[in-house]
């Protein structure tokens, strides 16, 4: 969370929170018949019909209709909170989870777009992840798709079936139009369509070729091209992203460009980061044109796939230093160490109770400390204390009243060397 934060100031996002409930009206309707049927929706005590937020982005469509005359375009926001849907818990979904959005709410252009990826980019590397790919489409084409093969009136029920291709395979998703009405040719074209891989260019001119002189189709074609040449030059490498025409979004406010992101050595637990461009949503709430464009990291399930592939450590430590109650008679001088440590940019614990070594030690270790500072009456007297590594199990003694920075030196080093970092 903390990484989000970072890499979304980083480009300019401010932070907002919007409520947890709405009023029912304002996110029934929006997301799709499925958030609508997942949606936890009650009567409160003042009897209005109220509902808990199914993601980040309907409620700042409202939240910018009401107060963007004060915010001004365009506005960058970005909101770590959790939602809910009443889904069936199984891996990587959940009935509760947090969303980490960022969102550019009052302009149309291509940088938004542009932007939108690379910060997806950045996020991801800076976490840490080195195998993933942003898998981009355009609503655009699909759209333009569906108008010449005369299925306008029925996109939704389309890009519905297109969004569980890979979850359910073209068989399923050829009987779920079948029974929508479609007839085998429709059929045969949109999976044809859907089925349309290669480099970004290649891709990109054959859509070109088979959508030759649909209007909308050529302007969503010459924007998708616009970003990659931009993700190409801002240093984005050509395997961490690629134009994808099958995927679809299942929310019906997206308009334009759409992501999905898809990790490399776990693509079965669905796409971790997504989001896409809502240029109607927010005329919902008003008059005001205010288009949109964002993206969410699905923290739970990025946590998730990241304890399954080994990535997240057991024990992660939370504190820096662990301090020993070796003399609970002597705690003021533990306090003193320990204001010594934290006032050198460290965090540290101080065990509560002068329990035995051993029994607080595995404590320290159960919680993942990488270093424990241990003083009885005798270090204490003499103004030095024990530094242990609790990895190696290594311990020196470093004064810390004479010399105080010999010690925040050694607890600097030790945990360097912990993080791998041998030249710190």
């Amino acid at each position: 969370m903390e990484t989000a934060r970072r890499v979304y100031r980083r480009y300019g996002f401010v932070p907002i929170d919007t409520p947890a409930l709405e009023y029912l009206e304002i996110l029934t309707g929006k997301g799709s018949e499925e958030t609508d049927r997942q949606m936890y929706h009650f009567t409160d005590n003042g009897g209005r019909a109220v509902g808990m937020r199914f993601d980040l982005t309907v409620p700042l469509a409202r939240f910018s209709a009401q107060h963007i005359h004060e915010l001004g375009t365009p506005f960058k926001r970005y909101h770590i909170g959790p939602v809910w849907r009443g889904e069936t818990p199984q891996a990587g979904r959940f009935r509760e989870f947090v969303q980490c959005d960022f969102d550019t709410i009052g302009t149309t252009g291509v940088v938004a777009d542009i932007e939108t990826a690379l910060v997806i980019h950045e996020l991801l590397q800076e976490i840490g992840i080195e195998r993933f790919r942003i898998r981009i489409n355009n609503r655009q084409l699909l759209t333009a798709l569906l108008e010449s093969l005369g299925l306008s009136q029925l996109a939704t029920v389309v890009l519905r079936g297109l969004d569980k291709l890979e979850k359910v395979g073209a068989g399923a998703v050829e009987k779920e139009l079948s029974e929508a009405g479609l007839l085998e040719p429709q059929i045969a074209q949109i999976l044809q369509f859907a089925s349309i891989r290669g480099a970004p260019d290649a891709v990109l001119g054959q859509l070109a070729s088979q959508l030759h002189g649909n209007e909308r189709a050529e302007e969503g074609i010459e924007r998708l091209n616009t970003v990659q040449r931009a993700l190409v030059a801002a240093g984005v490498p050509h395997d961490r992203f690629a134009i994808d025409v099958s995927i679809a979004r299942g929310l019906d406010y997206y308009t334009g460009i759409i992501f999905e992101t898809m990790l490399g050595d776990l693509p079965e637990i669905g796409s971790v980061c997504s989001g896409g461009r809502y240029d109607n949503l927010a005329e919902l709430f008003t008059k005001q044109h205010l288009p949109g464009i964002g993206a969410s990291l699905g923290l739970d399930r990025l946590l998730a796939a990241l304890e399954k592939l080994g990535k997240i450590a057991s024990n992660p430590a939370s504190t820096d230093v662990f301090i020993a109650l070796f003399d609970a008679e002597r705690t003021s001088d533990y306090f003193e160490i320990a204001a010594l440590v934290r006032g050198g940019g460290f965090s540290c614990e101080v065990y509560p109770d002068a329990k035995k070594l051993g029994a607080q030690l595995k404590y320290a270790d159960q919680r993942g400390f990488p270093v424990a500072l241990i003083a009885g009456s005798r270090e204490l007297d003499s103004g030095v204390v024990q530094i242990k590594d609790l990895r190696s199990k290594t311990t020196t003694e470093v004064p810390w009243r004479s010399k105080p920075d010999e010690l925040l030196g050694a607890i600097r080093v030790m945990i360097a060397m912990n993080r791998g970092d041998l030249m710190a």
